[in-house]
């Protein structure tokens, strides 16, 4: 049985990581509102930007449309885009991003495929480096948080764009997990090349427009934005659902550590009270032998 002076430091312990574990949940609730905020301004823009992209494409010509629409007719080579975070603390947020990534990598290979991968967010990066290190194309840090900028997105766009035409891979696939609410994230795998771009809904359903430049003209300049604003949207939801998971995992660990200061309190109380009553039975025992 541990001793009285042992447990009070445990208990010393377990007070200090709960004010710390507490005081992070804190944090990542004052920022998550930015980053909730942020995450559901962008739907709408992205929404319509496909919409968009739907209506011209279901007038394109296929022999003539842009690659990036209908592909180069080859799926050989495979690049998955990883968006994970920076730190941990955040619980099961990125271990499913890494699992999510590693049975998508042994289905290609399963298929045959090539895989090579794009990873943003050093914890998944790290988790994969062992089994896949030599796939890796790149790996970024320092583009998530309650800040994420545009031109982050556009760099990695332009970082796609630039190694499906240098014929480096085929087919791009992003894996990320989308805001749900608070306490629920979503592993989402969006297909940035070819784009998917689905049935024309909402204001899109039924509309006959007429564009300037020509349809072709324009997707072959609305594709590529399209990308980049899809990897932004994935970031801001990815960085939202961050800080959701720490704030969930910061409050599910000070609850576990109240808990934990209770049973430790009560062994502490019994430990002493035995301590106590073996020594009045000691004194009581030498006062009889006199």
């Amino acid at each position: 049985m541990a001793s009285l002076k042992d447990l009070k430091t445990r208990i010393n312990s377990v007070k200090s990581t709960q004010k710390i574990t507490a005081a992070m949940k804190m944090v990542a609730a004052a920022k998550l509102r930015r980053a909730q905020e942020a995450a559901e301004a962008g739907r709408p823009y992205a929404d319509r930007m496909r919409g968009v992209i739907a209506n011209l494409a279901a007038k394109a010509d296929p022999s003539s449309a842009p690659a990036l629409l209908v592909g180069n007719g080859k799926s050989a080579n495979h690049l998955l885009v990883v968006i994970s975070a920076d730190r941990g603390l955040c619980g099961g947020f990125n271990g499913s991003i890494t699992r999510q990534t590693r049975n998508e990598v042994a289905r290609l290979q399963g298929e045959g495929k090539t895989v090579k991968l794009l990873m943003v967010g050093r914890k998944s990066a790290d988790a994969l480096r062992r089994e896949f290190g030599g796939s890796y194309i790149a790996s970024l840090e320092g583009i998530q948080g309650t800040s994420v900028a545009f031109t982050d997105a556009a760099d990695l766009g332009e970082t796609v764009r630039s190694g499906f035409e240098n014929g480096d891979f085929d087919v791009c696939t992003m894996i990320y997990n989308k805001f749900v609410n608070a306490i629920t994230q979503e592993v989402k795998l969006t297909q940035l090349i070819p784009a998917e771009v689905g049935d024309a809904s909402g204001d899109e359903a039924g509309s006959n427009y007429d564009y300037e430049p020509e349809e072709d003209e324009l997707l072959a300049n609305l594709l590529p934005r399209i990308i980049s604003t899809q990897i932004y949207s994935a970031l801001l939801e990815s960085s939202a659902a961050e800080l959701a998971a720490r704030m969930t995992a910061m409050d599910n660990a000070t609850r576990n550590a109240g808990d934990m200061i209770d049973r430790l309190t009560l062994v502490f109380n019994r430990t002493r009270q035995a301590a106590i009553t073996n020594e009045l039975i000691e004194i009581i025992s030498g006062a009889e032998a006199l």
